[in-house]
């Protein structure tokens, strides 16, 4: 059933009263013309009945106005003496016309069903690069909201990932510099390394010197192949939770937008950007240093991409991130919850912005679970 569904056009489904209206546009023309005067005949605008359908219906649907307006025109005409009739010329326009709009309708449901499998590819990709994370996986309760700026395209560079292990659990989250399918490939190609780095090294700085390593060969192995990725690069947060530290988060920061810890008393920003990103490492004389971090048991870590803070409102302002998560928080301490957290930035986006993304923008939110000593198991 959900294959169907996958499969099905998009102009099926919940419109049969949309797909009326030539119906009722055919029957308004038909009472007009039987009503009025000899001097204004309008049946032979019978022909807009099809060509609405084409807009709304399926082929055979179309088919099926076009072969009963066809009928009415004959119908209505011959109701008329013989001196008033509109007679063979107009006759033949209807039937063109209805011809005309059933192919115009294939043609459209052809481009629909295109669209729709393109959208199921990107939505296959999409999960392929964001794959599904379980609750509490990896000790962290989680949260993640992401919009893609192309609404047609429903995927672009921006990603996150927890990856749970014998040394913890590592949690990467980046922007990959430009759109389009070859951001997607590389977002993809940092993912795959982070999630068999993140799991086999023990020291996070090896994990991020994995993911540098990655970024380069990737985009070598590009420019071989004749695609244009000389300038492209990623910002990147990699965040690691010591299992021997639970109140301490490890950090490197590959020139990305700090993290945020939200809890019940206020924001806090976390080292800010202090390394270049991936793919850049060549230009520095060091990598990104690694930063210890005390994190409390009710606070929330808040990363998110360029795309929430440079969003912009119609007067050019930018979101204001940090005030608004603060206010929030303390008026309810409760909306440090990830999931409340992320919500409340999504939605704060598309308002300031009136829903018009100009970059794609990721909202990822995180904190660990604490561990109940009465009962010994882990709660949030």
């Amino acid at each position: 059933m959900e294959s169907w569904r996958r499969r099905q056009p998009l102009w099926t489904g919940g419109r049969a009263a949309v797909q009326s209206l030539p119906l009722l546009l055919l029957a308004g023309i038909t009472v007009l013309d039987l009503e009025t005067a000899e001097w204004f005949r309008i049946v032979s605008w019978i022909v807009l009945v099809p060509g609405t359908a084409a807009a709304l219906c399926g082929v055979w649907t179309t088919a099926g106005y076009a072969v009963l307006s066809l009928c009415t025109y004959v119908a209505v005409d011959r109701a008329w003496p013989s001196e008033h009739r509109a007679g063979l010329a107009d006759f033949l326009l209807v039937a063109l016309g209805g011809a005309l709009a059933t192919l115009a309708a294939a043609a459209r449901v052809r481009r629909e069903r295109q669209m729709l499998h393109m959208r199921n590819i990107a939505d296959t990709t999409r999960r392929t690069v964001l794959r599904g994370l379980p609750p509490n996986w990896g000790g962290l309760e989680h949260a993640g909201a992401y919009l893609a700026s192309d609404v047609a395209a429903r995927v672009g560079g921006d990603f996150y990932d927890i990856q749970p292990g014998p040394h913890g659990t590592r949690v990467l989250v980046g922007d990959v510099q430009g759109k389009g399918l070859g951001a997607v490939e590389t977002a993809a190609a940092l993912l795959g390394t982070f999630r068999e780095a993140a799991y086999h090294e023990a020291e996070l700085t090896v994990v991020a010197e994995r993911l540098e390593n990655r970024m380069t060969r990737h985009r070598l192995h590009r420019i071989a192949l004749g695609e244009d990725d000389e300038d492209r690069f990623s910002t990147a947060v990699l965040l690691g939770f010591p299992q021997d530290a639970p109140e301490t988060v490890e950090l490197i920061n590959f020139g990305h937008e700090p993290p945020l810890a939200v809890g019940p008393h206020g924001v806090r920003a976390l080292p800010a950007g202090d390394g270049l990103p991936l793919g850049l490492g060549d230009l520095a004389a060091g990598r990104p240093p690694l930063h210890r971090v005390p994190l409390g048991g009710e606070e929330t870590l808040l990363l998110v991409t360029d795309g929430v803070t440079e969003a912009r409102d119609g007067a050019g302002e930018f979101y204001p991130l940090v005030p608004e998560v603060t206010r929030a928080v303390l008026a309810d301490p409760g909306r440090a919850e990830p999931h409340r957290l992320v919500r409340r930035v999504r939605d704060g986006v598309l308002r300031h912005t009136g829903g018009h993304l100009e970059d794609d923008t990721t909202v990822f939110a995180i904190r660990r679970m604490c561990e109940d000593p009465v009962q010994g198991r882990l709660r949030s």
